[in-house]
């Protein structure tokens, strides 16, 4: 990215700018993380732009307490200004030049990571989907603790609380700082960006042995696999692969659920943690 950026002058500045109101660590600005359904970037974009000038106000002095801004930051907010038009235009050629090429595998992992999270629902319930965010968030009824930069209190107060997968949000969950907004907690999808990260021992052969290994790997790569899917790819008979995924799903690893004639089988997200170990089982 630092090669490609060097060779753009335009998408050099324009990151650049960002990083003034988006440090590495800290608060970063709420007004620059909308909600919103449907519409993609450009309605995330018109959201941005509509910010009203009292949130910018108070967004723009909570960041100043920790970080030194710019004069054009002033410009934000002003009426007839330019300044909320060229910050849209910034979040979009950031958003190009640093997410274009990765997009489809990020969506992948994204939806991977619903998909996953919509399982456990349906399967256990809402308080089955709040203990699978272990090991950044642990339900203590009636709290839901989370491995947080700082302490706070949320009170949802009635309001339900809206859970964001994030690609980019890896060491630990985030949420808005702004608890008149509604309750929101980011946090890291379980499936990791594989193809990113070097190879390693194979350490979850010895863990599990190798058939059992190469099973649960199976059941994670994407869609939901048949038993007969699985004993086809990794190759062994159909009863030994029925016998493996009764197996993994006793240990919680795996979890399965009838879809017409076929029962199909996925990872949990503790089976998806546990490959995080050995990941390049997965590439």
């Amino acid at each position: 990215m630092r090669e490609r950026l060097s060779g753009d002058p335009a998408a050099n500045q324009a990151v650049s700018t960002l990083r003034t109101l988006v440090p590495p660590v800290g608060y970063i600005p709420d007004f620059l993380t909308p909600s919103v359904p449907e519409g993609g970037l450009s309605a995330a974009l018109e959201e941005v732009r509509a910010t009203s000038p009292d949130r910018l106000r108070r967004d723009l002095a909570r960041l100043r307490v920790t970080t030194v801004l710019p004069p054009w930051v002033t410009e934000l907010g002003r009426p007839a200004g330019r300044g909320m038009r060229s910050l849209t235009k910034v979040l979009q050629v950031s958003s190009r030049v640093l997410l274009e090429a990765r997009w489809d595998h990020i969506r992948k992992a994204i939806g991977d990571e619903i998909d996953t999270r919509s399982r456990v629902l349906l399967d256990g319930g809402v308080i089955a989907l709040l203990e699978s965010l272990r090991p950044f968030a642990q339900w203590r009824p009636p709290v839901l603790e989370v491995d947080y930069p700082t302490h706070r209190d949320l009170r949802l107060e009635g309001r339900g609380l809206l859970l964001v997968p994030s690609y980019f949000c890896w060491r630990r969950p985030t949420a808005l700082a702004d608890p008149t907004l509604g309750p929101v907690l980011v946090y890291p999808v379980t499936a990791r960006p594989f193809d990113l990260v070097p190879e390693n021992d194979g350490r979850l052969d010895r863990l599990l042995g190798r058939t059992r290994a190469s099973v649960l790997t199976e059941v994670a790569r994407g869609r939901p696999r048949s038993t007969s899917e699985v004993a086809t790819a990794v190759g062994i008979a159909l009863p030994s692969a029925s016998y493996q995924l009764t197996v993994l799903r006793d240990g919680g690893l795996v979890t399965s659920h009838r879809e017409g004639q076929h029962v199909r089988h996925s990872a949990t997200p503790i089976g998806y943690r546990l490959l995080d170990g050995d990941r390049a089982r997965l590439r």
